[in-house]
Parts: C-alpha cells; structure tokens; sequence
C-alpha cells in the first residue's frame, strides 16, 4: 500500500464551527487538545450543531492558548471568549447523552451566536472531559470518555476513499455538486496512501507514537450535504453514499477512533495498520 501518513489534521474548538489546521496537536484521552470543548445549546439545553443551523458553517473559532476561543464570522465583530470558572454547571443533551458544562461568563458571548444564528443560543464549554461523558458504552472500553464530539474523541477519513466517492459522485445523478473536499466530513485526521474503503477492516491503527481502536464506522448525516464555505445545502454525498455505502443501516463514511496511549502527532507521521 506504499507509505501511508497523516496527511491534516483538523481541530474544531467550537462544535459545529469552522475549524483549525494545526500542524501538530496533543492527542488526550477524549480527543484532540482542544476539540469540541465548546458547544452552543438552545433554550432546552439541547446542543446547537449544523444539522440544525448550517450557517454555523460560516462562524470561525481559533483556539487560544489556555483553551479560550477568537470567533469571527461575516458580518461580525471579533469576539474573544475565556475559559469560564467552574462556578456551577448547567445540564447539555447531546443526542441521548445528558452532561454538565459551564457557561460562557461574558454573555456577549451567548449575545454574539444569538446575533449571528438569529435564534436565542448560549455557548457553553466542557470543564472536564475526562468525567463529564463516557464513550457509548455499546462500544466503549470503561472509563473512555469524549468531548461534545457527535460519539467519539476522534474521526478519521482517507485521502483514497474520497478519491473513490467523488469518482462515483461523477458517474451519478448529482454530478454537478462534485468534487466534495474533505471538509464536507469534518474529520480530526486525514490520512493519505491508504487503498479506497481499506479503513473498514481496521480495528487497531497508530499515528506517529500513538495508538487508537477502531471502535466503530462513521454513519453520515445532514450535516456532510453542507458547503462549508457557503452554508448552502446540497443532495451529495448522502445520495451516492446511500447507493454504495450503506452498511448496517448507516451511510458510512469514516472511522471513529478512541486513543489508546497519549502522546503527540504530526503531519506527515506514518499512519500504521496494527490490527
């Protein structure tokens, strides 16, 4: 298969906004240093992602040292955001998931998003990834827990299995709306000289010094029909994924991955198949 390596890595330290391409990163237990630490909730307490709002697609968030975010977004004024003090918690549903986060302190912060979305939202941050929310435990080892990541503390995508659905993407219906780039799927590492699909049969990998399982495939939403420089909705990939990529119910595209060991990753750091 040549020489497989980490091609990007990709931080997102608000969920479901733009994110950031760091050359290298800390891997921690629940995910990359940074990722999804931040999310927007709604009145309900229910997190705000793109599935919901796909201008949030629009809004970009870089992460600061300590762990506060710059956002920007067209049409808006830089905002810097601190972490919060722990000084009490409000409960966040993430899918079926119930956790305890602290909101922003400023609410300018709550008041920029609600300005920007048109829609009353608060930006809340997990304090304490390593107990807050466990992995789903259909799937999860014990004590393994992830940021407000959709389910896992890392998603991986190939460079070859984009090649292939965007090959199909052409020959079909919708042609029009290809070729997708990658960020359509948001993942946190991309990884290049892999044959198409060949990620299916993995259940144990490592990037540079560190080692992941394989817990399970990425099954696709909404969100994956999203320009994410527009915000605009399209019917790719889910169409074409729908008709080649539909494995046990799910439109797969991806692998989730939890870390086994800490450690540090890099572009270009060999990307080995263990098991």
């Amino acid at each position: 298969m040549g020489h497989a390596k980490l091609q990007s890595i990709h931080l997102h330290p608000v969920k479901a906004c733009r994110g950031i391409a760091p050359r290298e990163v800390v891997v921690e237990p629940w995910g990359l240093a940074g990722d999804r630490r931040w999310a927007l909730i709604d009145d309900g307490g229910k997190v705000v992602t793109q599935r919901q709002r796909p201008r949030l697609a629009l809004a970009a968030a870089e992460l600061l040292p300590g762990g506060g975010v710059r956002l920007s977004a067209p049409g808006m004024d830089l905002l810097t955001v601190p972490v919060p003090r722990r000084v009490g918690t409000v409960p966040v549903e993430i899918f079926r998931d119930k956790v305890e986060a602290v909101l922003a302190e400023d609410d300018a912060a709550h008041a920029w998003f609600s300005d920007f979305l048109g829609v009353d939202v608060r930006l809340a941050h997990m304090d304490d990834p390593a107990t807050r929310r466990p992995v789903d435990p259909q799937y999860a080892l014990p004590g393994e827990t992830v940021s407000f990541a959709d389910g896992y503390p890392l998603l991986l995508t190939t460079a070859g299995s984009l090649d292939a659905l965007n090959s199909l993407i052409a020959q079909g219906d919708h042609a029009g709306e290809g070729p997708l780039p990658m960020n359509r799927f948001r993942p946190n590492v991309v990884v290049s000289g892999t044959a198409a699909w060949a990620e299916d049969g993995w259940s144990r990998v490592a990037i540079g010094e560190v080692a992941f399982r394989v817990p399970k495939k990425c099954g696709r939403c909404v969100v994956t029909t999203t320009d994410q420089g527009t915000a605009e909705r399209g019917r790719e990939p889910l169409h074409t994924l729908g008709r080649h990529r539909r494995l046990d119910g799910k439109l797969v595209f991806g692998q989730n991955l939890v870390p086994l060991s800490r450690g540090t990753i890099r572009v270009g750091d060999p990307f080995t198949i263990l098991d």
